[in-house]
């Protein structure tokens, strides 16, 4: 049997969680127009009514004409659009579930289409999509104050639509991201500077303005990533210090949760310290935290898109990690991926049941 650990409840500002296992963000692709479709919303559904205690819907796109690199990832804005993820919020809530909309802009990422490019130029901070690598042009300061209107306006539609909480994508190498990073923020007004704190003014705005829009208290996860899928050797923060000021500036801005993703959850952060990236923000900033990366299986997810299969892995050492506190929620993303059962699974011992990862579950909407 499971550890008791991973199902015990969850609660914060009114998010009331039956257990601490959280669906990751997954871009999906299937949403024609970017429109989420019936067939989103049961993919959704299926998880909510399998066990799991808040998902987190892959990334979809704020009201900026660039945000997305993909026709077929979901967009955040227009009536059509918001009225499809009402669809959404309506199934997953008559399953029992709770849910919250992951709000993206993708910014120098260069389409994924041959044939599609997106409606207007490419937002980033500097015209940079890489070190020393030009894509298209910085943003200007009305851009910049755009992008953060259209952050607050997707946060307020996200509450309106009765979504549980919402989460701000600031993590991977995407805008928000690239403002953190001094590889690809080489601005010289308020929004850059050599310290990473002060690259985290974007974002920070950002939260201000969402928590303007939402009010007090409604639940705002931010995820955060050291690695970059430009490089994932990237370390921003060398240093417990330095993690501290640069995630205490989102935490004083708004954040309630930070969602620490890293390729594997075991992996020590710094020398010195068993604890994980997500315990290590939860130790600096004294706000709960959720853990991501690999979990429940073997291999991790980059090295599944070159076709290696990821076998069914322990939890132990995971539950272990939460019961000594620390982080407060795991979040499971390719396990789930392939396998909607996997929760109840987990709960009543099936482990024998449970399913290896292969790459063609991406192909299905399953």
């Amino acid at each position: 049997m499971a550890a008791d650990v991973l199902f015990t409840p969850f609660a914060m500002k009114g998010l009331n969680l039956p257990n601490r296992i959280v669906m990751a963000p997954m871009t999906r692709s299937f949403s024609p127009d970017g429109v989420a479709t019936a067939d989103v919303a049961a993919y959704y559904r299926r998880r909510a009514e399998n066990g799991v205690g808040l998902i987190i819907t892959e990334g979809t796109g704020v009201d900026r004409p660039a945000s997305l690199n993909d026709p077929n990832i979901p967009r955040f804005h227009g009536d059509a659009e918001l009225s499809a993820w009402k669809r959404v919020v309506d199934e997953v809530h008559a399953a029992g579930g709770r849910i919250a909309p992951q709000l993206w802009h993708v910014g120098a990422v260069k389409t994924r289409s041959e044939t599609w490019t997106p409606p207007g130029p490419y937002d980033s901070p500097s015209g940079l999509s890489r070190p020393d690598k030009r894509f298209g042009e910085p943003m200007t300061e009305s851009e910049v104050a755009d992008a953060i209107r259209a952050f607050a306006d997707a946060a307020a539609a996200a509450k309106a639509l009765g979504f549980d909480a919402i989460e701000l994508h600031g993590a991977h190498g995407y805008l928000i991201d690239q403002f953190f990073w001094d590889g690809t923020n080489v601005r010289e007004d308020a929004y850059g500077a050599k310290d990473l704190p002060g690259r985290a003014r974007f974002a920070a705005d950002i939260l201000r303005a969402v928590r303007k829009a939402v009010g007090p208290d409604y639940p705002v996860v931010i995820r955060v990533s050291q690695w970059k899928q430009q490089d994932y050797a990237v370390k921003m923060a060398a240093t417990p210090q330095a993690l501290e000021a640069w995630l205490g500036a989102l935490v004083d801005a708004g954040a309630d949760v930070i969602h620490c993703s890293q390729r594997r959850f075991w992996e020590p952060e710094f020398e010195g310290s068993d604890l994980n990236f997500a315990g290590w923000a939860k130790k600096v900033t004294g706000v709960p935290t959720i853990t991501v990366g690999s979990v429940g299986l073997s291999g991790e997810f980059i090295a599944s898109w070159g076709g290696e299969k990821s076998e069914p892995a322990s939890l132990e050492r995971l539950e272990a990690m939460l019961e000594r506190g620390d982080f407060d929620l795991v979040a499971v993303g390719r396990a789930l991926l392939q396998d909607p059962e996997w929760v109840l699974k987990i709960r009543d011992g099936r482990q024998s049941e449970l399913r290896a990862y292969d790459r063609t579950a991406l192909a299905t909407l399953y």
